[in-house]
């Protein structure tokens, strides 16, 4: 298949790249720099050049492809706004190309809130926070679009290579010479590997299923201040690990602040069921001296 990706060199769109070319596609990999269009380049994704507002620079690359991936997210503009034009433009494409095409977008499982303690799946009602609120109404459009084969990709908090979120705790242990997290640190995140999140999408690219959400998460239960005391032991900080109130937090980090407190546990068994996906890692506090020497060596 030809495969197109936005944010083909971002964490998520960088390791599903990967994942298709190593599965034998063709794949072209959305990029807003030179440099970095090198580096895709390198790992045989062909580079195109270009901002998402910028269609007119990418519209042959994704129009001549089976399977439009959005996986990028610009947060220099109105993320949000940015994220619903760009879905449109890729449903816009419909008809050009390879037919029916499918679209797999991006969303994530703040969507659901906080679960307090409570299993949840593709079936459970939302409640997003207000920094994701926005989100569920792209995720319908992607999902009734008449013209496409739309799948929406809910990750949990991404983890492995430079690191996402975790890559933070990391660069704080090293750099700031502070270990911290937003809330008491008894919540509990849902966590997915990079690679074990790329196998999820090739796996629904190749598909053929329409209409369907996924989670994509692994099946630790590692709490938030657990997670933080794997960091602490193995970049050697000896000082405090500190939780920050979410009050307290919201008033330099804004809404995020509200995101990283929630307490939740995301159910990925359908993914198991219709995609035959299975998370090959355990969890981040399991591997956690790997993950920081892979950080180390990639800032």
């Amino acid at each position: 298949m030809k495969v197109f990706i936005t944010g083909a060199t971002g964490y998520i769109g960088f390791n599903v790249a990967l994942a298709y070319r190593r599965a034998g596609h063709e794949v072209w990999g959305l990029t807003r720099s030179a440099e970095k269009a090198r580096m895709l380049a390198r790992h045989e994704v062909r580079p195109v050049v270009g901002r998402m507002q910028e269609t007119d620079a990418w519209r042959d690359a994704a129009g001549g492809c089976a399977v439009l991936i959005h996986a990028a997210v610009d947060y220099q503009t109105d993320p949000f706004a940015l994220d619903r034009q760009t879905v449109e433009f890729l449903l816009s494409l419909a008809k050009r190309g390879p037919q029916p095409k499918t679209l797999i977008y991006t969303s994530g499982v703040w969507v659901y809130g906080d679960t307090r303690g409570r299993l949840v799946d593709e079936t459970t009602p939302l409640n997003p926070p207000k920094m994701v609120a926005q989100r569920p109404a792209i995720e319908k459009l992607v999902l009734h679009a008449d013209d496409v084969h739309g799948i929406v990709i809910r990750p949990g908090c991404v983890y492995g290579y430079q690191g996402g979120l975790t890559g933070m705790w990391f660069a704080g242990a090293v750099q700031e010479k502070n270990v911290s997290a937003v809330g008491d640190g008894a919540n509990r995140w849902t966590m997915v590997h990079a690679d074990d999140l790329a196998d999820g999408y090739l796996r629904a690219g190749e598909s053929g299923l329409s209409g369907e959400v996924f989670n994509i998460t692994d099946r630790s239960r590692w709490s938030v201040a657990e997670m933080l005391q794997a960091v602490a032991r193995a970049t050697g900080y000896a000082g405090r690990v500190q939780f920050v109130p979410v009050a307290d937090a919201t008033k330099g980090m804004g809404d995020f602040a509200e995101c990283l407190a929630l307490d939740q546990h995301v159910d990925a068994r359908k993914a198991v069921r219709l995609l035959g996906w299975q998370p090959k890692h355990g969890g981040f506090v399991d591997e956690v001296d790997t993950y920081f020497t892979s950080w180390d060596a990639a800032r």
